[in-house]
């Protein structure tokens, strides 16, 4: 995990300088940072970053906009950190592709702890051996193939966030259980669930937007109202 490369993106060199310091002290030992938009473009070219804090404001171009661009290059877990707290902003950053946020301000050892969380899930999985054939799961209309890592949408491979794949591959392996918000969190995120609908809810959305025929009218990942979530394996006629 110290062996991760992360990126901190902000335009104020305090809050740049507090989580270097932070970070350091957690032995992480590849940190590196850039203060506008090109130069985080161009760190991410050249750093391949295993994780992105990402500053919603900055000089050259909002961190929105700069999300969009980053994603071209790399599925790194992106990490906003945001003075705004209206539910658009919130949501317009899961559309552009972050996977989590943090409002400002913010106590840096939240950030690293949701830093330690999510590369802990990831090193797991690289570590962890082949994954069998019976990892691919089958919904009629899709398929999700947890050894490729792809979503199979009517024949089609259809591109697929890693946090909204995680989450989805989550409830492919809980067929027909309904999972709370609060599960579903702690499951996909790796740490506590904090009182916070929109980054639930807003995955759930990007889910049935790829899988569902009418994501307003959901047949696969169906709402159990005052419960949770669930998939079903057929879907009701």
């Amino acid at each position: 995990m110290e062996n991760s490369k992360i990126l901190l993106i902000d335009d104020e060199q305090a809050i740049l300088q507090m989580l270097e310091m932070v970070l350091a002290k957690e032995k992480f030992m590849n940190v590196y940072t850039a203060a506008t938009g090109e130069e985080a473009l161009h760190a991410v070219q050249e750093y391949k970053p295993d994780f992105i804090v990402l500053d919603v404001m900055l000089p050259d171009m909002n961190g929105f906009e700069l999300c969009t661009k980053i994603r071209m290059y790399t599925d790194a877990h992106i990490l906003f950190l945001t003075a705004r707290v209206s539910d658009l902003d919130i949501l317009t950053g899961f559309e552009k592709g972050g996977d989590d946020y943090v409002t400002k301000p913010f106590n840096p050892l939240e950030i690293v702890a949701r830093m330690k969380a999510h590369l802990k899930r990831k090193g797991t999985s690289d570590a962890a051996s082949p994954i069998p054939n019976d990892k691919v799961h089958h919904f009629g209309g899709f398929i999700v193939n947890e050894e490729a890592g792809e979503l199979i949408v009517d024949g089609v491979v259809t591109p697929c966030p890693a946090q909204v794949f995680l989450l989805l591959v989550h409830f492919s392996q809980n067929v027909n259980r309904v999972l709370s918000k609060e599960q579903l969190f702690t499951a996909v995120w790796g740490y506590d669930y904090m009182a916070d609908d929109n980054t639930v809810m807003v995955h759930i959305r990007r889910i049935r937007e790829r899988i569902e025929p009418n994501p307003s009218k959901p047949v696969h990942l169906v709402t159990v109202r005052r419960l949770g979530y669930k998939l079903v394996k057929e879907p009701a006629r």
